[in-house]
């Protein structure tokens, strides 16, 4: 199995707290884009074509603001994939939007090109979060696009972002019971954080406080532990909770450190080759770097190199531990040769005996008291 994750790096303005590869262009020349994606399409899934067990999982279409493109451009990179790859019966195809770029008609148009999954970047469902978080759209247009992308599309998500300064578990567990009443399958639940080089992590270092301190943080997360729980949304993964069967394919593959082709500006990729190596890929991260590349060489390679089995390791372990159902003792020795015994003993029995994680039947998990401080733990076991 292989997915396809797809970059479109534009976005009509730049949220303060984002540190994603997006860029705001005047112009974009739509017909360019469509047979650059499509060039370097054929080049990630190339290698693929010639193995007989593989099959096309899922595709993502992620940004910037994907939704912005031409539904053209996505149709024309999922005919490349499918020339390419066999597809699966239940493959997954997932746009990003954002509210302020979705309107029935490109709705339809995106599904009459494939795709069958919606994921709504609506942040927050009132305005005055909103404003705050720098979105362009307003918390009823916001529900809108949640409404159309139901209408038209088998399974929709859309994400929420908490801890915000000053606000109140009463008031967020309001926010979570409205946004509920209108969930497809999924949601994603994010606390807010500060990245280098965002808007946000400049005015918190001018002394602004920009997110919840840490004891408002924990009751907001348990406010969203019990509200999520009790309408029947499982935590799966950390920030992501979904009904059953709900759950993001795509991220999985990630999360299970599947294999996975990275395309557009700035993509990484973790895909394997016929003997069992996994090679890193990363693409140019600057649009107009990226676009001339591929149109010279085919593809845009920034960085291409095999990942040693103790990176192996590390990676597959942060990735894992994110999800409720933890890593299998076999995953890590198909990847690296060698299984738990290599994580240090002491370190994995002090944070057993807090109660922070579990090994149970070959598998090691991180516990429900040790999701709330799933970084510390990681940092503290995998130093």
């Amino acid at each position: 199995m292989v997915a396809l994750y797809v970059h479109w790096p534009f976005c009509k303005a730049k949220c303060p707290y984002c540190d994603f590869n997006s860029h705001v262009r005047t112009g974009v020349d739509q017909a360019r884009w469509r047979a650059a994606l499509v060039r370097e399409t054929e080049a990630a899934l190339g290698p693929y074509a010639d193995r007989p067990e593989a099959r096309l999982e899922s595709v993502f279409f992620g940004g910037g603001t994907p939704s912005l493109m031409p539904p053209e451009t996505a149709a024309a990179v999922l005919e490349a994939a499918r020339s390419l790859v066999p597809v699966a019966d239940d493959v997954e195809i997932t746009l990003e939007a954002n509210p302020t770029s979705v309107e029935a008609g490109r709705f339809d148009a995106f599904r009459a090109a494939g795709i069958n999954r919606v994921s709504l970047g609506v942040q927050a469902t009132n305005d005055e979060a909103l404003r705050f978080l720098g979105r362009e759209h307003g918390a009823r247009e916001a529900l809108a696009a949640v409404a159309l992308a139901r209408a038209r599309f088998p399974r929709v998500s859309f994400d929420l972002i908490y801890a915000r300064p000053g606000q109140a578990p009463a008031d967020w567990a309001a926010e979570l019971s409205g946004a509920l009443e209108h969930a497809g399958d999924h949601l994603s639940l994010y606390q807010l954080t500060l990245e280098p080089g965002t808007a946000f992590f400049t005015r918190a270092r001018l002394g602004e406080q920009m997110t919840a301190d840490e004891e408002a943080a924990a009751a907001l997360w348990d406010v969203t532990q019990d509200a999520m729980a009790a309408a029947g949304f499982a935590a799966y993964e950390v920030s992501n909770h979904a009904r059953p069967g709900g759950e993001s394919r795509h991220n999985l593959v990630y999360w299970r450190y599947g294999d996975y082709a990275g395309v557009g500006p700035g993509a990484h990729g973790r895909v394997s080759d016929p003997s069992g190596a996994r090679v890193a890929t990363a693409r140019e991260r600057l649009p107009e770097k990226w676009l001339a590349a591929v149109e010279a060489q085919g593809e845009a390679l920034a960085e291409r190199q095999e990942v040693p089995p103790e990176t192996r390791r590390r990676e597959l372990l942060l990735m894992g531990l994110r999800l409720r159902e933890g890593v299998p003792e076999a995953r890590l020795e198909r990847e690296t040769g060698a299984g738990f015994e290599t994580l240090d003993p002491d370190r994995l029995d002090a944070l057993a005996d807090e109660g922070w994680i579990a090994v149970e039947d070959r598998t090691l998990r991180v516990t429900e008291s040790g999701r709330q401080r799933l970084d510390a733990l990681l940092a503290y076991l995998l130093p």
